[in-house]
Order: C-alpha cells, then structure tokens, then sequence
C-alpha cells in the first residue's frame, strides 16, 4: 500500500512538472520575443483564422497556429482579422500580432511604377498609396543631398526613381518611399555602365536623358539599341534630336499627340528647337532603355517612322525616311480599308 501512495506522489510532481514547462511554454508563446526581423505575411480577403495562423507560423512571426487560433478566439477577434500584405517583426507577442492584423497597423501598401512614367504621373499614385499630400511627394523630389549623391544637374530627381513594384507600410513618408526607390536605381545601376559613360565621353545625366527617351518611343524590346543609335547619330552631327517625348514633357499638360503648335514652346527641353540631350531625362527609364542608351546599335541611320503596331522603319537619308513615312501610311490606310474595296490597290498619289 505504501508503494502504491510513492508511485501517486511521484505522478502528481510529474504532473505538476509539466503544468509548470506547459505554462511557461504557453507564456513564452503568447508572450512573444522582443526580435526586429521583418517577415512579410500575405492575409487573403476572406480567409479564415486557421489559414492566416498557419501563414503567421510559416513566417516565424508566431509559434503555434493552434495556440494562436485559441487566443484570438478567447479575445473574441477570430473574425475581424483585415487582410493585406502585413511587415511584422517574428516572435512578436500573440497580442501584438492579434492587434495589427486586427487594425491593419502595418499592412503593405502596394505600388506600382511603370517603366517610362514621369514624375506628374508617380507623385499621385505615390501619394495615394502612402495617404500623403502630394506635395509631400514633391518636396521629397527636390532633396538636395540626393541631387549632389547622383549628380543630378536638374531642380528635381526626374527620372532617378526606379520603374519597380514597391511595398511601403503603414506610416511610410514621402521622403522614406522617395529614397526607397533612389536605392533601388542606385543598386540596379552596373559597374559596367560607369565604364560605358567614360568610354562614351558622357555624364550619367546625359545617358539618363537618353534612356529615357529610348523608354518613351520604343514598342519593341529589340529596337530599343537601334532607337538610342539614331538619337547618338544625331547628336554626333550637331542635329536636333526632334524627340516627341521631350516635347510633351515640356508642355504643361500632357497631350497624347504633338501638333505643330506645341513644337514652339520654349523649353530646354523641346528637342525641336534646341539642339542636343535635354538638361535631364523626362521619365523613369527601365533597366533594358539604360542599358540600350549606354550600348547603341552600330547603325548609320538618323531617322525612323512608327507602324501602327508600334514597330518602326528606319532610314539614313531624309528622302529614304520621306519615302518610308508614305509607305507606312499606305500600309496603314490599306490595313483599315473594308474588304472588298475596289481601291484597295491603288498607288499612293504623292510619294514627295
């Protein structure tokens, strides 16, 4: 008899024992860990608490997706949980991941740059995504540390914020997000590029400029070499570039068309009237339109005309491009022509 009370003594220390490691594992669990570390955890729209335990588990933010699900369920918030994009540190307290997920506090907020936007086209999507003024997102621009770190000539970082796809969180400011995407042109910018600029006799503005005019009228991935040797060519002559792009960039307004009209503006940056690069670039060039500014084609042409499809001819002699802007538009006309036209055949009348 004796035995058998030794043996319910060491079995209730032992349940005792584990009592006490299960609460300090549970304490330890909801309590959380005081890490840094961002993880980044996706919660779906309409997704349950079980899925978004198991999401919070895989990033390391909480330890056990049960004891997390039990714990939201205890504080009555199993079903008020928002989704997005969340930044959170890992090892966080069950409490504090609860609340963030529950207010949204440090949800991502996505935004999209494409490649060839200027800057009247990024500062109210910027503006919008961070829930900022948009003049924020303009005095952001003109920073003065970052014009002397890129030697930007230019009053404002034209073309300096990278074409990406940027995930800013909740309380993000216009200068953060603004030099965000000055460090990531700074990291997608190669070594071999400074090599081309010296090779080239060039300043990183000049090809900057370049580029961004590349972006701007080339469709086609593989004339964007061919398009920056053209412009080269003409710089190489002392010829006016006669860039579209700079033109709408000059006028105060964008226009989806040039007329003859708006080629009298007087801005260094109208193409039509100054000889030479612009004083910077006039959008946010890509990757592929630097790197075809900096490595042109070896091509004589100095002129080109675009297909409606977007493709373009090129030339060398102003009466071969002449001939090439009648043979696009009759190719054009006969394309939209109805079937069964009669005409459909027939001979440009002036090919001048």
């Amino acid at each position: 008899m004796a035995r058998h009370r030794g043996r319910g003594r060491l079995l209730r220390v032992a349940l005792l024992v584990c009592a006490a490691v299960s609460g300090v594992w549970v304490w330890r669990e909801i309590g959380g860990g005081n890490s840094s570390v961002n993880a980044r955890v996706t919660i779906p729209k309409g997704v349950t608490v079980r899925a978004a335990a198991e999401s919070l588990a895989r990033a390391g933010v909480v330890g056990s997706p049960r004891l997390f699900r039990w714990y939201a369920s205890l504080r009555g918030r199993e079903r008020a949980i928002k989704p997005g994009v969340y930044a959170l540190a890992e090892s966080q307290s069950y409490a504090t991941v609860l609340d963030a997920l529950v207010s949204g506090r440090g949800v991502m907020h996505t935004v999209v740059v494409p490649e060839g936007f200027d800057l009247r086209e990024i500062t109210p999507v910027l503006a919008k995504a961070l829930s900022v003024p948009e003049d924020s997102i303009r005095a952001a621009v003109t920073d003065t540390a970052w014009k002397r770190r890129l030697n930007v000539p230019a009053p404002t970082l034209e073309g300096y914020l990278f074409p990406a796809t940027y995930s800013f969180a909740e309380g993000t400011t216009a200068r953060e997000a603004v030099n965000e995407m000055l460090k990531r042109f700074e990291a997608v910018w190669k070594p071999e590029w400074d090599a081309r600029l010296e090779a080239m006799a060039i300043s990183r503005n000049d090809a900057m400029a370049m580029a961004a005019i590349v972006e701007k009228e080339a469709r086609k991935a593989e004339e964007r070499p061919i398009i920056s040797a053209v412009y080269w060519n003409r710089v190489k002559k002392g010829m006016k570039l006669q860039a579209d792009p700079t033109v709408q960039f000059a006028l105060p307004a964008h226009v989806e068309r040039v007329f003859f009209k708006d080629l009298e503006i007087d801005s260094r940056y109208n193409t039509y009237r100054y000889a030479g690069l612009p004083p910077g670039p006039i959008a946010s060039p890509g990757e592929a339109s630097i790197d075809a500014a900096l490595n042109p084609a070896n091509v004589p042409y100095l002129y080109f005309v675009a297909h409606p499809d977007g493709h373009h001819e090129f030339r060398t002699t102003f009466a071969e491009h002449q001939r090439a802007i009648v043979d696009v538009k009759r190719a054009a006309k006969k394309a939209n022509r109805p079937k069964g036209s009669a005409a459909k055949d027939a001979p440009p009348k002036d090919r001048s």
